[in-house]
């Protein structure tokens, strides 16, 4: 019986874990950072961007901010009132739901003359390879009925 337990919080662990450790975190600009006259657009080819993944803007304080906008304000560079920017030069946002994402500066014009703004797609979060399937409830119900009245034999 101790087994059993054993084996369903092994089985419940090597489910959820793998879900935790696929998580990235990307820096937005790498080493350039969140600045003017980057290629941000460039930057996000080729990235998957995941639910659950962390995007870190990088500057120094003062000197830049970001707004999560949506798409008319991205195109137009369209600011938010000042009191919604992330402004600590180190701002960590994590992707929580999937879809299009949309983040600009708003000092001065660094939207519009230097293009800092950023564009993403964020995708539903997959599990990693090689990761246990998480079990059916008729599955974990049949066994953990029986588990008081029967061995767990590994075939």
């Amino acid at each position: 019986m101790a087994f059993s337990r054993v084996f369903v919080v092994f089985m419940v662990i090597v489910t959820i874990v793998p879900k935790f450790n696929s998580a990235k975190e990307f820096i937005v600009g790498d080493d350039s950072g969140w600045t003017i006259n980057f290629d941000y657009k460039a930057w996000a080819e080729g990235k998957d961007f995941q639910v659950g993944d962390t995007l870190v803007f990088n500057y120094p304080v003062g000197v830049h901010n970001v707004f999560r906008v949506n798409g008319t304000d991205f195109q137009n560079c369209s600011k938010p009132p000042l009191s919604e920017a992330l402004r600590s030069g180190n701002d960590k946002i994590v992707l929580a739901t999937p879809g299009r994402k949309w983040y600009i500066c708003g000092v001065a014009k660094h939207c519009e003359n230097a293009n800092q703004k950023l564009f993403i797609n964020v995708l539903p979060q997959t599990q990693s390879p090689g990761a246990a399937p998480a079990p059916s409830p008729i599955y974990t119900k049949f066994h953990s009925s029986r588990a008081s009245k029967r061995p767990f034999i590994f075939w």
